[in-house]
């Protein structure tokens, strides 16, 4: 067998296409090492919305929820969501082929699931794995649990998954979770097979070892955003925008309740299952508020841009959310709630303001503070979180944390 290619990454994760915040990472890291030479091999599920990739004969059968399918196929996508044979089976083809120096995993349970881990530990290859969400304490990823913040599998108590019925309220889904994370904690697929977990935010490392896991195996990398691909130059409007899914631990529900209060003007950009709930509580309480439907690219950038702040008001552990650094890049201020990694993000009065998780009456007064400012203030914060950016969360930083880690495991 050929030695390790020392620049080959081999860059996994369940999609192959930019579905969310893990992909945008996913992706921008693929071609951050690519332009600077390394070989980058992606390992993911098959999708029909996958981008082209000359390794796709390697990537998994899709699993994907929600789909009509029988009886026995949803017995075998459950077992495929515990311990996944095949996926263990390509990547250790793919491993053979390609040697690569360096695996770097994103979002691997449900679909890959963490059993490929074993079978890269078993080849030498040294494993990173970025922490996107809370997955590796809570069963269920959010450490949510009816709307409000959730710790009880604190401990161990994992059994709690299936108590609660923490997943979308079924006992059968539940179930499948709680059996995964037994087998998944009794194999040590996480703590014995990966060898450094990327954790973005200070509050998730702070958490993450609250809840048992060795500070020693965690690296704190903040996420990035290259201030050079987002215009600056904007004609400041009169609305407030929200940019996400339209999902309950969101808060947007708080946040149109602290606009109708605040007399301010919304727009609320994304979709989701609480649209229609949303929109009605606009209306009963006749809030001026704009739901402009899902938009990416120049027409996000310009609804963003041209706002007085990006509001994000949370009511769940976020991790650190990428909309505030291009908020930032776009020189705009940011007006976050103060629960998991956001406070870290925005420095109070001079990139944005900060208001209590949940509390209307207090995300009110930041938007009434936020709107009373003039113009040049709200422009100054934006300069001060897009040179904050360029510094601390900038391309170039993120890279060399990652290539010191990498260069630590023997890759580089």
């Amino acid at each position: 067998m050929p030695d390790f290619d020392k620049k080959r990454l081999l860059a996994i994760n369940n999609y192959f296409y930019r579905r969310g915040g893990a992909e945008v990472v996913f992706f921008d890291h693929m071609s951050m090492f690519g332009e600077i030479g390394w070989d980058v091999v992606p390992f993911a599920m098959q999708h029909d919305k996958n981008e082209l990739s000359p390794w796709s004969d390697y990537f998994v059968s899709e699993i994907e929820y929600g789909r009509n399918a029988g009886l026995l196929r949803k017995v075998a996508q459950a077992a495929s969501v515990i311990f996944s044979v095949e996926a263990q089976r390509n990547i250790g083809r793919l491993i053979e082929r390609v040697r690569p120096a360096i695996a770097h995993a994103h979002n691997v349970y449900h679909h890959l699931s963490p059993a490929i881990f074993s079978t890269l530990k078993s080849a030498g290859v040294p494993v990173v794995m970025t922490v996107h969400d809370l997955k590796l304490a809570c069963p269920s990823y959010k450490m949510l649990r009816d709307g409000r913040v959730c710790e009880d599998c604190h401990g161990g108590k994992i059994y709690n998954v299936l108590r609660h019925r923490c997943i979308k309220g079924s006992v059968s889904l539940s179930a499948v979770v709680l059996a995964e994370t037994m087998l998944h904690r009794l194999l040590g697929l996480y703590r014995e097979k990966v060898d450094r977990l990327v954790v973005p935010s200070l509050f998730y490392l702070e958490k993450l070892a609250e809840w048992g896991w060795p500070r020693e195996k965690m690296v704190h990398i903040p996420n990035f955003v290259d201030v050079s691909g987002f215009s600056a130059d904007w004609q400041e409007s009169d609305y407030f925008v929200f940019a996400g899914r339209l999902a309950p631990e969101k808060g947007i529900a708080t946040l149109i309740r602290a606009a109708a209060r605040s007399k301010q003007r919304l727009i609320v950009a994304g979709t989701g299952p609480e649209e229609q709930a949303l929109r009605r509580l606009a209306a009963e309480l006749q809030a001026d508020v704009t739901f402009a439907g899902y938009l990416s690219g120049e027409k996000l950038h310009r609804l963003i841009g041209e706002s007085r702040a990006l509001v994000l008001p949370s009511e769940w552990y976020e991790n650190a959310p990428i909309s505030v650094l291009e908020t930032y890049a776009l020189e705009r201020p940011v007006i976050g709630a103060a629960i998991g990694g956001i406070p870290e993000m925005v420095r109070e009065g001079e990139t944005g303001l900060l208001a209590a998780s949940a509390d209307i009456d207090e995300l009110a007064g930041a938007l009434s503070k936020m709107a009373a400012l003039t113009p040049a203030a709200r422009a100054r914060m934006g300069t001060a979180g897009r040179a904050w950016v360029a510094s601390e969360f900038s391309a170039a930083a993120y890279r060399e944390r990652t290539l010191e880690l990498y260069a630590s495991l023997g890759a580089g």
